[in-house]
């Protein structure tokens, strides 16, 4: 059977040791806080972040892999014995993540597909753990690809935040950048589209209610049996109140796992996010 390598980056928000349990290869982005230069998910961990970020009286700069990076990673699984790869990334209508790795798959010595995922976070992150039961299951780089972009064209991923602050100074706001006002306490529901991009979902009062709200956008995805995934940022208890929502309406799912949003994506959801993405199996 053909052995097929499975890369992705840093902001799918997946811990690094279960990527390294699974035989996920991950590329980090970057985080500078003035002229020092953190790895993604190596150098610092979400916690660190944000205590980071609070201290912070500049927004951190993000940047995403060279090609080289990507170059060297696809010739290491290359001379592992990999015949083909998949490679998983963030949208690409918010980082060059994926140019890069376009860039880097002409030139490697195996054929690379790389998939545009046009979502963040644990939207990724299902995305990827999807490839990794494919291929476990024995399932060749064709139907990695296949499986992935059903959950590509299928899964939507719908995320509140605390405050629009970060997304509009970090400049990712997209379609959502009329939501930023902060009267009222009002908490934009975000999603992003069929391109990759942020736009508006719902506009609601308080935290509580754009929960909820979250939990009832799972029926825009189907009334079937779906597959769900957590995110939050330094905000379990977000989380978990999401959690009992999405079981109070009695959804058929299975929650896949819960992650924290890391620093590269924290840079620009902030503190006290939180979100789910929600897939029909």
């Amino acid at each position: 059977m053909p052995k097929t390598g499975i890369v992705c980056d840093s902001t799918c928000d997946l811990d690094p040791g279960w990527l390294g349990d699974h035989d996920v290869v991950m590329v980090p982005l970057k985080i500078n806080f003035g002229d020092t230069t953190y790895l993604d998910w190596i150098d610092l961990t979400p916690e660190q972040f944000y205590e980071k970020l609070a201290a912070a009286e500049v927004l951190p700069k993000t940047s995403q892999p060279s090609p080289a990076e990507f170059g060297a990673v696809y010739r290491q699984l290359a001379e592992a014995g990999c015949e083909e790869i998949v490679s998983i990334h963030l949208t690409s209508a918010l980082s060059g993540t994926m140019e890069s790795a376009i860039m880097a798959a002409k030139l490697a010595p195996v054929p690379v597909h790389a998939i545009d995922t046009r979502t963040v976070s644990i939207g990724s992150g299902l995305a990827i753990m999807t490839a990794v039961a494919v291929r476990d299951a024995g399932g060749d780089a064709a139907a990695i690809c296949e499986a992935v972009e059903r959950v590509v064209d299928t899964g939507r991923i719908f995320f509140a935040l605390d405050t629009m602050e970060y997304l509009v100074k970090g400049g990712r706001a997209g379609k959502a950048q009329g939501m930023a006002a902060s009267v009222l306490n009002i908490k934009p529901v975000l999603t992003f589209n069929t391109d990759g991009i942020i736009e508006p979902h719902k506009k609601v009062k308080g935290m509580k209610r754009a929960v909820a709200e979250i939990a009832a956008a799972s029926a825009e995805v189907g009334a079937g049996p779906m597959r769900v995934g957590i995110l939050h940022s330094q905000a379990p208890e977000l989380a978990e109140n999401l959690i009992a929502e999405i079981r109070a309406l009695r959804i058929d799912c299975t929650i896949v796992g819960t992650v924290s949003v890391g620093a590269v994506i924290g840079t620009y959801a902030g503190p006290r996010a939180v979100g789910a993405v929600f897939c029909p199996r």
